[in-house]
C-alpha cells in the first residue's frame, strides 16, 4: 500500500518534490503502469489485473490512484467503453514512458523555493 503522511508529518517537505515522485511513490501505481503497460486498458481491467497481482483495491481507491499518476503526466485517458447498461468505462494508456531526473538542480531549485516560503 502506499505510504501514508507524504505531504505533512515525518515526510517534511516531501509535497514540494515534482508531481511525478508524489504519484510514483506508491507501489500500487507502479503495478498500475505495468498492468496498463504497451496497450490501453479499461478501469475494469486494471481492477481485475490488481486483484490478481494480491491487491485488493476498490473502485473509489483505484479512481483516486488513476487520477494521481494522470495529474502526474504519467497515463491518460483516451476515451470511454460501452460496458453493459452501466457508466460508460474509461480507457487509459501510458503517456509518459521515461523520466528523466538532474537530482542536483531538483535539489538546487527545490532550496531555492523553500528559501521564499513565509
Amino acid at each position: 500500500m502506499c505510504c501514508k503522511g507524504t505531504r505533512r508529518g515525518r515526510h517534511g517537505k516531501a509535497w514540494r518534490t515534482p508531481r511525478y515522485f508524489r504519484a510514483l511513490h506508491c507501489p500500487t501505481r507502479w503495478a498500475i503502469i505495468r498492468i496498463i503497460g504497451e496497450g490501453k486498458k479499461g478501469s475494469g481491467e486494471i481492477l481485475e489485473g490488481l486483484a490478481e497481482a494480491g491487491e485488493g483495491l476498490a473502485r473509489s481507491s483505484l479512481y483516486y490512484h488513476l487520477s494521481e499518476l494522470e495529474e502526474a503526466g504519467i497515463i491518460e485517458m483516451t476515451g470511454y467503453r460501452e460496458v453493459g447498461g452501466g457508466a460508460p468505462e474509461k480507457i487509459w494508456k501510458v503517456k509518459t514512458r521515461e523520466i528523466r531526473v538532474n537530482l542536483l538542480e531538483d535539489i538546487d531549485a527545490a532550496r531555492e523555493r523553500e528559501k521564499g516560503d513565509p
